[in-house]
């Protein structure tokens, strides 16, 4: 009995995440998605690391082979198909990097834990994908000044991160919490997924 309520745990908690990462084809603003929220939940809810960073990973990295191959080309007409795309290391990093700090910061799952959680996914992401676009773009001369305009001319795209993973976290969290209330049966600790 043990070993279906905690399938069906982990079923619920990869569901959440791979819906998630399905509401990136949603129209939204630049950099308003479940990234950072997904990497959060991911290390939230799986008691092993391994699935707290493979489920997340492999939920973005397959919405991104259907934004890049199927939607982006429809906007841009024909091209080459498109495993990973300029940055993507940098975007995985920052994924991985988030499900590092919410391990620490999510041990428990409260409200103001997810709040500095969200605030610290905004920005380890925009740090990291931001430094990436400085150090392997041509945009940007290679300069400390050539990183500080990196820097600012993406501060519009973390005020709609902040709002997003903000958005996300409450909406994913939320959501498995009602889960859990309407089904007690699925509170497992941590540990044990």
């Amino acid at each position: 009995m043990e070993n279906k309520k905690l399938n069906l745990r982990f079923g619920i908690v990869c569901a959440i995440i791979v819906l998630a990462a399905g509401s990136r084809f949603l129209p939204h603003p630049p950099n308003f998605s479940p990234v950072g929220s997904i990497a959060l939940f991911g290390a939230a809810y799986y008691g092993r690391r391994f699935w707290s960073y493979l489920i997340p990973l492999a939920a973005m990295f397959l919405s991104d082979l259907v934004m890049n191959n199927v939607v982006y080309r429809s906007l841009l007409g024909e091209g080459e198909f498109v495993w990973f795309y300029g940055g993507a290391g940098f975007t995985y990093g920052a994924i991985a990097l988030i499900v590092l700090m919410g391990a620490f910061t999510l041990r428990k799952v409260r409200i103001p834990n997810l709040v500095v959680s969200a605030l610290g996914a905004s920005a380890v992401f925009y740090l990291v994908s931001n430094f990436g676009v400085w150090l392997s773009g041509g945009m940007y001369p290679h300069t400390f000044a050539g990183l500080t305009a990196c820097y600012v001319a993406g501060l519009p795209f973390l005020q709609n991160a902040v709002a997003g993973d903000l958005l996300y976290t409450a909406a994913l969290f939320g959501a498995f919490e009602l889960i859990q209330y309407r089904f007690p049966a699925l509170k497992a600790q941590r540990a044990g997924m």
